[in-house]
């Protein structure tokens, strides 16, 4: 199926892309989130499994275990803090 991903803040510099469409077999954030750490450099980083990474799903705060399907917009960002 095909999704739109968007990374925002340091994700984007990362992945050097603010977005992209991308062909999955994800059938779940989480899942999405492991393909895109699979494909290494320095998004791997970003996204890896050690990090604390937020997601969105068409625009909606998400948990990893969310299910996709064709046509979703899903957005990686880091944890925001204010002062």
């Amino acid at each position: 199926m095909r999704v739109t991903v968007r990374y925002f803040a340091s994700m984007r510099e990362a992945m050097g892309t603010s977005s992209e469409a991308l062909d999955t077999d994800a059938l779940t954030l989480a899942q999405l989130r492991a393909e895109l750490i699979a494909r290494g450099g320095r998004g791997a980083e970003a996204l890896g499994t050690d990090r604390s990474v937020r997601m969105a799903l068409n625009q909606v705060m998400s948990e990893p275990d969310t299910p996709l399907a064709a046509g979703d917009e899903v957005a990686f960002f880091p944890p925001v803090t204010g002062g």
